[in-house]
């Protein structure tokens, strides 16, 4: 089935008596059991599993076309699990630029773990491939990335992994499974921060991985899914599973948004606009690798202002459409100042801006922005 087809009916089935088409939320925590003690619903207790969190597990891994998917509390979560899985004194590689939020697992919670870590330019194979040692278990990777939406060759980065017999993991949140399947190209398990693009509508926080085999991995992080808790309620399940049906045609018209707002900001005098960060855009160092693994290139961008974090602000504050608001994915347009939100080990220059691109009609959004810039 198509992608648009598994969005709607993956994961779901009619509802016993009820026959619900809908399918109904499952808040119990407990489950009853037949005299002889066993279950036969086939649950026991929320925390392990539950048939919300069941179905939405389904459907992700259709989507990402895996054997399996586990969802998290959030995708900090999942990110955090899939280090957990590791021992004290392997070695991760990951990339400088990813979501800043990455680095900081690794630098605080897992340091005091033994987990040892190294941030590499990962669109430099050669840095990626000296980086290795012999106790690298896994090379973390997020294409695109977030915010300088640089683009990684995912292909070699997994024969890199092979000839060390690393595990592979990509985020693969911003490009979704609509633009990219990483696991089609030789990567091992993706993480996604459903909160964004799958849910679609900033009224859930789920995280989830999905993976190419099962197998010793697949099975360790689901112990830590299922003993550690950090799993989604089943409201939240419930409502992703209410995002997804529209999914595909979300994405698409984000990203048929945003390539116009790119292209419109790509228009402007540099002593306006200094820099536009969009995949989409010929001009985008990564463009033909994008185009050659991606098939279409997403709903964010980032933007560098001539000038300062002042006049990065200042933009900000004369936008009348766009949100000034963290996250994305959203159906609202929103734009935030990336390097005042991650603090002190941020990689995002002072006058850089990321862009999530909703819903609205293009052209409106970029009415929005032009007279903002007139304001510069």
């Amino acid at each position: 089935m198509k992608i648009e087809t598994r969005a709607v009916h993956a994961g779901r089935r009619p509802e016993g008596g009820s026959r619900d088409v809908v399918p109904a939320i499952h808040l119990s925590t407990t489950f009853h059991k037949a005299e002889d003690g066993s279950l036969p619903g086939g649950y026991l207790y929320g925390r392990p599993n539950n048939p919300n969190r069941e179905s939405l597990e389904l459907a992700l891994a259709s989507l990402e076309e895996g054997v399996a998917a586990l969802a998290f509390s959030s995708g900090s979560a999942a990110t955090l699990a899939v280090f957990q899985a590791l021992a004290p004194g392997d070695h991760v590689i990951a990339a400088e630029d990813a979501y800043y939020g990455t680095p900081i697992l690794l630098r605080t919670v897992m340091a005091n773990w033994g987990l040892k870590h190294t941030l590499v330019n990962m669109q430099d194979l050669g840095a990626v491939e000296r980086a290795i040692t012999p106790a690298t278990r896994l090379i973390w990777t997020e294409t695109p990335s977030n915010p300088l939406l640089n683009v990684t060759d995912l292909r070699a980065i997994v024969v890199l992994a092979k000839k060390c017999g690393a595990m592979v993991a990509c985020d693969n949140t911003w490009a979704t499974p609509l633009f990219q399947l990483p696991l089609q190209l030789g990567v091992d398990v993706v993480m996604h921060s459903v909160t964004k693009y799958l849910s679609g509508h900033s009224d859930v926080t789920v995280g989830a991985l999905v993976f190419k085999d099962k197998g010793p991995w697949l099975e360790k992080i689901g112990g830590i899914q299922r003993e550690g808790g950090g799993v989604p309620s089943p409201f939240e399940c419930w409502l992703t599973l209410r995002g997804l049906q529209t999914f595909p045609y979300r994405v698409r018209a984000h990203a048929e948004n945003a390539h116009r707002v790119a292209e419109f900001l790509s228009s402007q005098p540099k002593s306006k606009i200094e820099a536009v960060h969009y995949p989409g855009l010929p001009s985008h160092p990564g463009h033909k690798l994008a185009a050659a693994q991606m098939s279409g290139f997403g709903g964010m961008m980032s933007i560098q202002v001539k000038g300062s974090q002042a006049e990065a602000f200042k933009l900000i504050a004369g936008l009348r459409l766009f949100s000034h608001a963290t996250s994305l994915g959203s159906t609202h347009s929103l734009i935030e100042h990336r390097a005042s939100v991650e603090g002190a080990n941020t990689r995002s220059p002072a006058n850089l801006l990321r862009l999530s691109i909703g819903l609205e009609h293009p052209d409106d959004l970029i009415e929005d922005l032009e007279q903002a810039l007139k304001q510069l």
